[in-house]
């Protein structure tokens, strides 16, 4: 059991610190020995005195909130009582935030700071996992968004289940994360992999947020997830440049490779008010080529992933499919935009799974039920960037192209010399305007404003 340290944040505080208003629910209580299940001499006394010292019953809070003006189901870990540890009664609680969430239909929000499952109650402790995977599968079937904010700390099963579960993964600076706790980890082990700064790093949150952040950062996800009605395509950008149509196909592929030309992060930037990253593919990967999150446009979220210009990493394309998957659930729209000279080719790419994550976007954009925008703002290289396209719905800009594979390759493969790379460009018929006449993209998109719809 890890050590109860008394200048952390309590449930209580913790609440108080994000929450405008909250009620306090409490599963029906049920009968249950003094010394737990397993009979633990002393178990009861180190129960009465957590519970002495800390003024609650368990090591779990739950209620309804309310969150910079969103309604949401809150739960909340005591680590006081006796290191926030999971047992059978805080799996009651557990369970009975997440039934709460399902029948108001709100989301869930959970603080949690805890040491894993609890010793004196075993095996009885650890089933508690099961109970808190099923209750999170319903709420995500039922298209209910979790939102985990990883305290100081948030090890073992509770990190396992409650946090790493969750739709969005929200740390506090400095937070201990991880499924091995302080006392179980190998003696060699790096530290850093242990903190919130270095799961960021490895793609297994989404934000490290300052405390003083947290109130407002909630707020703009709970009304990014909270959908009504059905969803509305995303509207397609608007160009930011004012090249005109290439006259050759070496054209359109100089333009979009021209250096001035505006990229992906300008395109979100005019495009949204606010944006919400999501950040890696939970495998322990991220791709700072590809921008991940939900976006607020006038209010109204749109979920995106947009290509940097660089090579996609199979993490990247794995957290474009982990974000579409997200959005189709929780039914918001998605805008892709496309720009890449192809997916990323090197041993390191293939030994991390470029087919299978490239395979995962096409079948998340095939299987999403939500409609999908795809603008294609610069290169268009191959399977790669057909990943990210919608089909029906892709619309590309004067200063982009789409081809099979770019113009020096597909010489290359058609054994042709330097001196018939432009030639071939032609020949592919890669230009904005070739691929509004070949059917491939509705329409090519002006710097005058957006179509709808």
């Amino acid at each position: 059991m890890p050590d109860v340290r008394c200048d952390r944040v309590s449930a209580r505080e913790a609440i108080a610190a994000v929450a405008g208003s909250f009620t306090e629910h409490r599963p029906s209580a049920r009968p249950a020995p003094p010394d737990g299940p397993l009979g633990w001499s002393g178990y009861a006394e180190s129960r009465a005195r957590a519970s002495a010292r800390t003024g609650e019953e368990e090591s779990v809070l739950y209620g309804t909130a309310v969150v910079e003006g969103r309604e949401c189901v809150l739960v909340s870990f005591e680590f006081g009582f006796l290191g926030g540890s999971l047992g059978g009664r805080a799996g009651d609680r557990l369970e009975a935030a997440y039934a709460l969430a399902g029948e108001r239909r709100l989301p869930l929000v959970s603080l949690v700071a805890t040491g894993g499952s609890r010793m004196q109650e075993g095996m009885i402790a650890l089933i508690q996992l099961q109970r808190v995977a099923r209750a999170s599968a319903r709420l995500r079937a039922e298209g209910i968004a979790r939102i985990a904010v990883l305290r100081d700390p948030a090890t073992g099963g509770g990190w396992a289940t409650v946090g790493a579960g969750a739709d969005v993964v929200l740390a506090l600076p400095g937070a201990q994360i991880g499924f091995a706790g302080s006392r179980v980890r190998p003696a060699d082990a790096d530290p850093y992999a242990y903190t919130a700064e270095g799961q960021l790093a490895a793609g297994q949150i989404d934000a490290v947020v300052a405390p003083d952040e947290l109130p407002a950062t909630l707020g703009r996800w709970l009304t990014a997830l909270t959908v009504t009605g059905p969803a509305e395509p995303a509207p397609v950008p608007g160009a930011l440049s004012s090249a005109g149509l290439p006259a050759t196909g070496w054209d359109a592929v100089e333009q979009a490779r021209a250096a001035a030309r505006p990229r992906a992060q300008a395109y979100l930037d005019a495009y949204f008010d606010h944006r919400l990253p999501l950040n890696g593919d939970r495998c322990g990967g991220r791709d700072p080529g590809l921008l991940c999150g939900v976006g607020l446009r006038a209010g109204r979220p749109v979920a995106y992933a947009a290509q940097c210009g660089t090579a996609t990493r199979p993490a990247g394309y794995r957290t474009a499919a982990r974000v579409i998957r997200l959005a189709d659930r929780l039914g918001l729209p998605v805008l892709t935009l496309v720009d890449t000279p192809g997916a990323a080719n090197d041993a390191e790419a293939e030994r991390a799974g470029a087919g299978a994550a490239i395979a995962e976007v096409f079948a998340a954009v095939a299987d999403a039920r939500v409609p999908v925008t795809t603008l294609v703002i610069g290169e268009g290289g191959s399977g790669g960037a057909l990943a990210l396209a919608a089909p029906g719905n892709t619309h590309v800009t004067a200063d982009s192209y789409f081809s099979v594979i770019a113009p020096e390759l597909a010489a290359a493969i058609l054994k042709r010399g330097p001196d018939e790379v432009r030639s071939t460009a032609d020949e592919l018929r890669l230009r904005p305007q070739d691929l509004v006449e070949l059917g491939v993209a509705r329409s090519v998109v002006g710097p005058a404003g957006p179509p709808e719809g």
